[in-house]
């Protein structure tokens, strides 16, 4: 499996009130547990099954995340630009491991 590595892009600078953009990934296999490996054996299910944004400990986007998501899983997503913080990241997978990562973002 690839080595579990978020990325995210956050606007820098945003005006109180816009409309932010923000884009997010990871490398993931996202594996359905439908496939089987070269013996006949069915590969388990390992996928990341929930997504959540929150602003400085507030909570702004999540979404839930099943089987017919495809790898490296892309997703973009708007936020009304409120205040001046840190947006924290956090991937969730079946297995417990919870990825993370944050980015700064300056209203004014």
């Amino acid at each position: 499996m690839a080595e579990m590595k978020p990325r995210v892009k956050v606007p820098a600078t945003a005006t109180k009130g816009e409309i932010i953009e923000i884009k997010t990934t990871i490398n993931h296999d996202m594996e359905s547990g439908q496939r089987k490996d070269k013996d006949g054996k069915v590969i388990p299910r390992k996928i990341i099954n929930k997504f959540v944004c929150s602003l400085n400990g507030k909570e702004v986007f999540r979404s839930d995340w099943y089987t017919a998501v495809s790898a490296n899983p892309y997703l973009s997503f708007f936020v009304k630009a409120t205040e001046s913080g840190n947006f924290d990241f956090a991937w969730s997978d079946d297995d417990g491991s919870v990825y993370k990562t944050s980015a700064p973002i300056t209203v004014s």
